[in-house]
This record gives structure tokens, sequence and C-alpha cells, in this order.
């Protein structure tokens, strides 16, 4: 899988293939299955890209599913008895704190995952904090996100189209804002693994067979 770079916080990759080997199996063939294209490279648009809508419908296609997750927390207390005062039973209270609306691009078994192509990098503070949460509350095992790479993509795409304003923003949903998120403990005890598409993840063809050679001859010092 040399074709995307890989980050990860708490031995999330292992964790994963040990504990939910079939959801890693789905991961691992999505991203074989899939290639980067010109088009999508300099195509105007955020998130909600033909580049996301293929990559959630393969998901979609094993099974993972968008999902709304609510949680609540109930506090039951019982009270003992003060048989000096005169009490002779236990009395029972209870209160609750709900959570409403933590949404995720896919859920499989105990793994979350979202796609986070090209949106306000917000996102990652939700998608983390949401991965957080849910880990801690004892629902899911990881999360993973599946992101690009900022440097590399936003050099490629000036080459194929020097007009173009895609990646001339270091506020969208990157590789290089993500890490940071990660090496300082946001996600708290959670595994997270990050998955980013870079100039590597190119479908190679006649018409960008030469990008690609470009691009890597350009790496060379």
């Amino acid at each position: 899988m040399q074709r995307y770079e890989w980050r990860e916080v708490r031995n999330a990759a292992a964790i994963v293939k040990a504990t939910n080997s079939n959801e890693w199996d789905d991961i691992i063939k999505v991203l074989t299955d899939f290639r980067l294209t010109v088009d999508e490279l300099v195509m105007a648009g955020g998130n909600k890209s033909d580049l996301t809508g293929r990559l959630e419908t393969s998901f979609k296609d094993r099974d993972w599913r968008e999902s709304r997750l609510d949680t609540e927390i109930t506090l039951t207390t019982e009270r003992r008895p003060y048989r000096a005062g005169g009490e002779k039973k236990s009395t029972i209270e209870s209160s609750s704190v709900t959570n409403q609306g933590y949404l995720v691009d896919g859920m499989k078994g105990r793994i979350a995952l979202d796609v986070e192509w090209n949106a306000k990098d917000g996102n990652l503070d939700r998608d983390i904090g949401t991965y957080r949460a849910m880990y801690e509350a004892g629902f899911i095992d990881a999360g993973v996100i599946v992101t690009r790479t900022q440097e590399d993509l936003r050099e490629l795409a000036e080459f194929v189209d020097p007009g173009t304003t895609k990646f001339g923003t270091t506020t969208t949903t990157n590789l290089t804002k993500l890490e940071p998120r990660l090496t300082r403990g946001d996600a708290g005890g959670c595994p997270i693994l990050a998955i980013a598409i870079c100039s590597r993840s190119i479908q190679v063809t006649r018409a960008s067979m030469w990008l690609v050679c470009w691009h890597k001859q350009r790496a060379v010092p």
C-alpha cells in the first residue's frame, strides 16, 4: 500500500487488523481498488466530490453505513437507609445525560470511518472528538480517517492546470492538519489510523503517466 501515506496513534493499524479483521480487509480492498484521476485532481469543489462519493460507495458496497450515534449515560444511585434516623429501606434515584448527533460516514463492526478529502479542517476536530467519546464509552475499538496530503497534490494540480485554486488553502482537511491533532493527544486513548491519498495514488494512464514520472523526478534531490 505504498500509494498512500499512513499515520497512526495507539497502534491503530494492528488493533483494527487484530480485533476487526473483516473491516481491515474491507479497508485494504477499497484502497487497493481506488485510483485518483487527473480530473479529480483539479476538479473544483469541496468534500462532497465524485472522489468522496466513489470511496463512500465502495465502503457501502461492503456493508459500511453512514451512522448517527446518540448516547445516553444513566447514573443510578442507591441511597442506603439511615437506621438511627428511622429509615428502613434503600431508595433508588436515577439521572441521565444525553448526547445527540454524532455522525460518521461509515460504521461497521466496532470501527468508525470518515472520508475527509477537502472539507473545512474543523471536521477533523469533530471526527476525533466523536471517536474519542465512542471509544471511552466502550462502543468502538478504533477510528479511521481517509484524507489527503497537501503540498505534493497542490504542486501536481498546479502543473496540470496553472490556473487552478485547488489545494490553495491550508484550512481544509489534509494530513498536515491532522497530524498535530493526533500527536498532541486530541484522541485520548482512542487508536486512530490516518490514510492519506497522495500523488502516488494517481491513476496511471498514458495521459497521466508523464505527470507521475515528472513528479517522481522532481522529488529526487
